[in-house]
């Protein structure tokens, strides 16, 4: 029996799910869109799979991040399932796929998403013990990351310090360049570039290695078209929150604060432009993917390729 992945299977558990997000946060403002996600499957060989699943993850509430309001899934043959980080999937089974054909999987949501502004001038206490262990792409243990996290937190009275020592960092040494790879905190130090998950990875391990608590995000970004223009991210986005005393879990996005001129907007600010999909770096569910994970066989005499999976963003005016 053979297993055909769409990408590298590897699985690894870490045994917490998210808390809330925030201990106290002033929500300043929220934005509501429309989020369609569209999935086509192809079989293009002679006959049907003989086991064929599919799993998507689904977008839900995320205290104090968003709220969704409604949601649809078609076709509506599936079953729900949680994984270790409390993400959740709908889980399709598509054996019975006619050569030739095509099945598509629509979800529609509605979701608001709040704008949150964090105060840090008291940054003192206690940290829980969770998100601070090394894990496939933050490799917190990596000598390099350790030691770079020791130097750019010489001189930092506080963890608050720390963290934005590290955002800084990020925003003025990495190169940003869309790879459509999962290469991780320790590849920034290679010429390879970086784009989102590497901008995420690294301000993580570099905060685990100093044992403050990070965790990682992955989702969605709403772009105005002139910032789709510029190529500032890419739809698919990836972001994190680290927990610091007197505030508990807060967001920042390196990546879009690598200008100087966005370096304050993104740090202690969780712009009501980002949508989760997914926490945690290597959900199991997901099996070395992004948003979804797919497997047939036999894949010697069967050949099924997603195409044209799409997202679609819109705004919902007041």
């Amino acid at each position: 029996m053979r297993y055909r992945w769409l990408l590298t299977f590897f699985i690894m558990c870490v045994a917490c799910t998210p808390t809330d997000a925030a201990s106290s946060v002033d929500v300043v403002g929220t934005k509501q869109y429309t989020v369609h996600q569209q999935l086509s499957l192809v079989n293009e060989g002679d006959t049907s799979p003989a086991k064929q699943n599919l799993w998507v993850a689904l977008i839900r509430d995320i205290h104090p991040y968003q709220k969704i309001l409604s949601r649809s899934i078609s076709p509506n043959n599936y079953t729900l399932s949680t994984d270790e980080y409390g993400n959740q999937y709908a889980e399709f089974d598509f054996s019975d796929h006619p050569a030739g054909s095509i099945i598509k999987v629509d979800i529609e949501y509605k979701i608001a998403v709040n704008e949150i502004i964090y105060d840090l001038s008291t940054c003192q206490g206690e940290s829980p013990d969770e998100f601070i262990q090394p894990e496939l792409h933050i490799e917190s243990s990596n000598p390099q990351i350790i030691s770079l996290a020791k130097e750019l937190s010489k001189g930092k009275k506080t963890s608050c310090e720390q963290v934005r020592a590290f955002y800084d960092y990020a925003g003025d040494e990495l190169i940003y360049t869309y790879n459509r790879n999962a290469w991780g905190a320790q590849a920034t130090f290679g010429l390879m570039g970086a784009d989102c998950t590497e901008y995420a990875s690294l301000v993580i391990a570099l905060s685990r290695a100093e044992n403050i608590p990070a965790r990682y995000y992955e989702g969605l970004l709403y772009l105005e078209d002139s910032e789709r223009e510029a190529q500032i991210a890419q739809t698919e986005h990836a972001w994190l929150d680290v927990y610091l005393p007197g505030n508990g879990w807060v967001a920042i996005d390196p990546t879009l604060g690598r200008p100087s001129i966005y370096r304050e907007t993104h740090f202690a600010h969780y712009t009501p432009n980002h949508i989760i999909v997914t926490t945690g770096r290597n959900p199991s569910t997901l099996r070395g993917a992004s948003y979804w994970s797919h497997l047939y066989w036999p894949g010697n005499i069967t050949a099924i390729s997603i195409k044209n999976s799409e997202w679609t963003i819109t705004p919902i005016e007041p």
